[in-house]
């Protein structure tokens, strides 16, 4: 038995060595790549000497996005001089193949993730930390900045450039009712156009889902974990607090007899509002192609209705560009993100692959009543946590907010959801 422990100990001192000598040295590549927000501009002259031939670059592998950057590679390889080579690779499979690839030198230089990913992909090691000037960052929404800030090991970095950013609010059927302003008037529509026995609705919301939920809880003094966005505290959870509690009982009343059934699905909803027998659903951009194929000019969309007199706060994604820690070119992979995501290139995005931008003209300019609303929302949206113990929360929540549905009490759901959460954190060995 110790002889079997002693050769596995050097296996793995072993293959300790090979990953630190694969590894770049992240001091050396601060210290050498400083500036790494400059523009192509300031990139001539001395800055030369270090031009890659060239960078890659992974992009999601749907259809329309790939159109899209390809085109907006090949601009910045005809302005610059270097070879972008765009990868198809689903997001989903990026950070166990950028493991793997980064430190054999076989990576990217760039990769797309969703920002509520940072904290994971900051604890592997797989992406480096950022240094963008205050004037780079002009243009870009604050909740999308905030979304890719992240602290680790006592420093607080950006992590990525933002480039679509996603919210929900409320599509409704101008046929059945008009625009819910507040949640009173959600309500009201609710009651006068439901008769479930031919399953008509005013207003349908599937009760099991955190991420749809939130502006209940959120808007009336709830939150998720403690602290700023991109520094968290997980041991402070304000999901059953007293604005919380008050938060479950208004989510509570649009459920029962006469008002939404607590089975609801997904698929009912989509169903039945594209078939026309529903006044209003929450849901997102990523809706938007199929309910105007159903409901045409019949379709509108409205910011979440106002709580309490407030604009409700709905939970903000950004999916956006990072630099491979394993990169040897980190500025210029840095000075490549911003030129996708600069504003001339978000609108070229966003006419090809239909996804939000994060520049704010970008995103105001749209010529889509629809679209153009979202910009509305996103100013009171609030960036997902991003720190690994968020996968903690979903399913204690979504099984609570069931139970609320279904007529429990709120005060003692909550505090039971908490609990289960945090003993989730516990056992996950997360810090």
């Amino acid at each position: 038995m110790r002889n079997t422990k002693y050769f596995l100990a050097l296996i793995a001192l072993f293959a300790i060595v090979i990953i630190s000598a694969c590894a770049p040295d992240r001091e050396e590549e601060t210290n050498s790549d400083n500036n790494e927000g400059n523009t192509s501009e300031e990139s001539e002259g001395s800055a030369d000497a270090d031009k890659p031939e060239e960078l890659t670059v992974w992009a999601n592998d749907e259809e329309k996005q790939l159109e899209a950057i390809e085109k907006i590679a090949a601009d910045y390889e005809e302005q610059n001089g270097i070879t972008i080579n765009v990868v198809s690779k689903t997001m989903l499979d990026q950070l166990d193949e950028l493991a793997l690839a980064g430190p054999e030198g076989r990576g990217p230089d760039l990769f797309f993730q969703p920002h509520d990913r940072t904290g994971d992909i900051v604890a592997q090691g797989l992406a480096h930390p950022l240094d963008i000037s205050e004037e780079d960052l002009v243009g870009y929404s604050d909740a999308s900045i905030a979304s890719v800030q992240y602290e680790f090991e006592g420093s607080k970095d950006m992590y990525g450039i933002p480039a679509v950013i996603e919210t929900y609010g409320i599509f409704y059927n101008k046929d059945i009712i008009d625009e819910p302003q507040s949640i009173d008037d959600l309500i009201t529509a609710l009651e006068e156009n439901t008769d479930a026995s031919e399953d008509k609705f005013g207003f349908l919301m599937k009760p099991n889902d955190l991420y749809f939920s939130y502006p209940f809880f959120k808007t009336n003094g709830a939150y998720i974990f403690g602290g700023e966005n991109g520094t968290y505290d997980t041991t402070n959870i304000g999901l059953a607090n007293e604005g919380a509690i008050e938060g479950g009982e208004l989510f509570q009343s649009f459920f029962g007899e006469g008002k939404i059934p607590p089975s609801t699905t997904t698929d009912v909803i989509d169903g039945l509002f594209t078939e026309g027998k529903v006044g209003a659903v929450i849901n997102g951009p990523w809706s938007i192609p199929s309910y105007k194929e159903a409901l045409g000019d019949s379709l509108g969309f409205a910011p979440f209705p106002e709580i309490n007199g407030q604009g409700a706060q709905s939970l903000v994604g950004v999916k956006a560009w990072m630099v491979s820690y394993f990169s040897d070119n980190t500025k210029w992979a840095t000075d490549l993100a911003l030129f996708m995501t600069n504003e001339e290139n978000q609108k070229h995005y966003f006419d090809v692959a239909g996804e939000l931008p994060t520049n704010t003209n970008a995103l105001e300019s749209i010529d889509d009543p629809i679209f153009s609303t979202f910009s509305k929302q996103i100013e009171n949206g609030v960036p997902m946590p991003s720190t690994p113990q968020m996968s903690q929360v979903w399913e204690p929540m979504n099984n609570a907010l069931q139970f609320l549905a279904e007529g429990e009490d709120p005060s003692s759901v909550l505090p039971e959801a908490v609990e289960q959460i945090k003993t989730n954190i516990d056992a996950s060995g997360a810090q």
